[in-house]
């Protein structure tokens, strides 16, 4: 295991928070609560029907509270309190007023539910900080390649929410993304804002975002050393990087990659996840009020354990 991955191990049981799975019904989440609860690395809250269960949803003296909450919550948006009284029994909609209503520190699901089906209820009732309204999402990759990133750890963002972000939401995922990795690893991110063009070496409307993306950054937050626009090779190898760019600022290293879309990043994800049998954590979601992260329906109870104990930390 990376030593940075040890690292927040560490970090969560000295947090020590409440962390609801939602999941119940699936093995792997049971067999997972079962080594955190062992390790001490977090509190967890089981939701469903089963005996492994610590509630049942659809049985919960709470329904009426969190009912009326919802209802509150939604009804400018035309949610009525019966249907509110029907989405409640949802075990992701539970567990996210679980969270919203301080019964929960944060909530892990995503081993049964679609990314879409396990946001969904939080960007609805937790929401985005004030500080802005994107919320975005990174994943952790883990390689086995120790000169890659920070020591074979990157940050890919976004590759689960944002479908076609415009400059400002790309500068903003961008900001966003070196907050999580500095909160995470505790080390200085370099940053790459990915396109198929190195330095102006290509034209085109994706490559004018990825750089206007890249100058707001630079305009918001000075102090964080950036660079962009850089292709994939040129942001991972140091002597392509000086190659290609010439005098640059992150010299090949970079420890964070910044994807001009959806579609780009979560094609590289899956594709690094098996052809380099790296390890991928997320999506993790970042500038929500309360965390809310999801897991692959391929996850392993690894993932799961680790997930949750990046959910103490955030």
């Amino acid at each position: 295991m990376n030593q940075i991955i040890e690292n927040i191990y560490q970090q969560a049981k000295l947090n020590y928070k409440k962390i609801v799975l939602p999941e119940g019904t699936d093995n792997r989440i049971i067999q997972a609560a079962k080594i955190i609860r062992d390790q001490k690395i977090a509190e967890v809250i089981i939701l469903g029907s089963n005996p492994d269960s610590d509630i049942n949803p659809k049985k919960s003296p709470l329904l009426d509270q969190f009912a009326t909450t919802l209802f509150e919550l939604r009804k400018d948006k035309g949610l009525t309190l019966d249907e509110a009284k029907v989405l409640v029994k949802d075990p992701i909609y539970f567990g996210t007023l679980m969270v919203h209503l301080g019964l929960a520190d944060g909530l892990v699901a995503g081993a049964i539910h679609t990314t879409l089906d396990t946001l969904k209820p939080s960007l609805q009732i937790i929401k985005a900080k004030e500080n802005s309204k994107l919320v975005s999402s990174f994943f952790i990759i883990e390689t086995k390649n120790k000169d890659i990133g920070e020591d074979g750890l990157l940050f890919f963002a976004d590759c689960g929410l944002n479908v076609s972000p415009t400059a400002e939401d790309l500068s903003e995922i961008t900001i966003q993304t070196a907050k999580s990795f500095n909160l995470l690893t505790k080390k200085i991110p370099l940053i790459a804002m990915l396109s198929y063009s190195t330095n102006s070496s290509a034209k085109g409307e994706s490559v004018d975002k990825v750089k206007l993306a890249t100058n707001l950054v630079r305009q918001k937050n000075p102090d964080l050393i950036i660079e962009g626009e850089l292709q994939g090779d040129a942001a991972l190898v140091p002597r392509i990087c000086d190659l290609k760019f010439p005098g640059n600022c992150i010299g090949g290293q970079a420890n964070i990659l910044i994807f001009p879309d959806l579609n780009s990043g979560n094609i590289a994800y899956k594709l690094v996840e098996r052809i380099a049998q790296a390890k991928a954590y997320g999506p993790l979601t970042q500038n929500m009020k309360k965390p809310i992260n999801d897991l692959s329906r391929g996850c392993s109870i690894e993932d799961v354990v680790t997930t949750v104990a990046i959910t103490c930390v955030q």
